[in-house]
């Protein structure tokens, strides 16, 4: 079965409540077996509009990626970030 993945482009603009956010998410996170694999650190954008905070999250299943992205426990971390910053998110399945 081929695993899944939340890839995420983000602007912070509001450090502290972004801080709120991820750490309320660890929940959903752990909830449905997700690892991170990409969490910001350095990058440089080769082509196109890139952002400087790209984040790849690993789960065992497509369906486990979108039960994450989908789940209660991931909309009452959302909430948090409201105001924050902005974010592209994709759920994708791998390989």
């Amino acid at each position: 079965m081929p695993k899944g993945y939340v890839i995420a482009h983000a602007t912070v603009t509001d450090p502290e409540k972004w801080g709120q956010y991820v750490a309320k998410s660890k929940i959903a996170l752990d909830k449905f077996e997700g690892r991170p694999i990409v969490r910001g650190g350095k990058c440089q954008i080769m082509e196109g509009n890139g952002t400087q905070r790209n984040v790849v999250l690993e789960f065992p299943s497509y369906e486990h990626a979108l039960g994450y992205a989908t789940s209660p426990e991931y909309a009452e971390a959302k909430a948090l970030r409201a105001g924050a910053g902005t974010i592209d998110i994709t759920v994708v399945e791998g390989v």
